[in-house]
């Protein structure tokens, strides 16, 4: 490949540009779609056999280009790259969130032809869950406690579940998730700890819109009025971002709450900062180590989430 392996970005403050621009075409014979598990592991040890790194990007479809990102990262890295498609029931707590998850099979397909991905794989819930949609029970530790934990029990348990599966059946070398879902990323992490998964967990950097709204496949539900006021999000993160530090870390909070009980169309679920490793909340300062401010907030019945780092 033109741009070379993962050394190009070993160049970490370059990587967040890297992955908006738009790569040289990649050529590839053609984008393989696979449906079964057993034809996919077949591919995979064809893969091994001629000692081609494989890297995997786990996704619930409607791309967008934070996704895209992700495959761009894996395809510098690996020699193979495969993208999932599955929406997965198991970490939805409201069902009629799980019923109106945006779908475009046909479109994702088309971009990750584009990008050059190597394969896709595309399950049915039956053929992920043989035996029934059941969450597994994973040692988390405390990343399941704080946030998304307190307001979306079980979710986390579905989340390991679900890429737990995906790990044994795609056995990659590199798994890439975005730090959008930051919390995310450490249960992912302390999930292949828990079961002994050696594969590199790769977190990248949160892609924006130009209005500073973290993508995401639910933003396509947004009314341009939602979308407007969604804005607020991203606002009270670098109200937090600048004044870290040199206020209270409750009054930053409370002056976060107050922007949003002015808003008359968002509603704060939570926010927070915590501690960027242990996740656990911070309250008085000075505090040792990397910092981040989390928020969940709905726009209308649509739930956005984001994160910054804090210095």
């Amino acid at each position: 490949m033109f741009w070379g392996r993962a050394k190009l970005l070993k160049i970490q403050p370059f990587v967040k540009y890297f992955v908006r621009l738009r790569p040289l075409k990649v050529r590839v014979t053609r984008m393989l779609t696979i449906n079964k598990i057993n034809d996919l592991q077949r591919q995979v040890k064809e893969w091994k056999d001629q000692s081609l790194t494989v890297g995997l990007v786990p996704t619930m479809g409607a791309l967008h280009l934070g996704h895209i990102s992700l495959i761009r990262r894996s395809l510098c890295d690996n020699d193979r790259t495969i993208c999932s498609i599955f929406v997965n029931p198991t970490q939805f707590n409201n069902p009629k969130d799980l019923e109106s998850y945006p779908v475009d099979i046909q479109g994702d397909l088309k971009m990750l032809q584009e990008e050059g991905c190597h394969l896709v794989f595309l399950p049915s819930r039956e053929e992920m869950y043989p035996d029934g949609e059941r969450r597994q029970k994973y040692q988390l530790g405390n990343t399941t406690k704080p946030m998304e934990g307190r307001f979306r029990p079980g979710h986390f348990q579905g989340v390991a579940t679900v890429v737990d599966r995906l790990f044994q059946i795609c056995s990659p070398d590199r798994a890439y998730f975005g730090e959008k879902d930051y919390q995310q990323l450490a249960v992912i992490r302390a999930m292949a700890q828990d079961v002994g998964h050696p594969i590199e967990i790769i977190g990248c950097p949160i892609i924006r819109e130009n209005s500073g709204l973290a993508m995401s496949s639910r933003n396509r539900r947004l009314t341009k009025e939602q979308a407007e006021h969604a804005l607020l999000i991203h606002d009270s993160i670098q109200m937090v971002r600048q004044r870290y530090g040199k206020d209270d870390p409750e009054y930053l909070l409370e002056m976060a709450e107050d922007l949003f009980a002015a808003d008359p169309i968002m509603e704060l679920e939570y926010v927070e900062i915590a501690d960027a490793q242990t996740l656990m909340p911070i309250r008085k300062f000075p505090h040792e180590g990397a910092a981040r401010i989390f928020i969940a907030a709905y726009a209308g019945e649509v739930r956005l989430i984001d994160n910054d780092e804090l210095q």
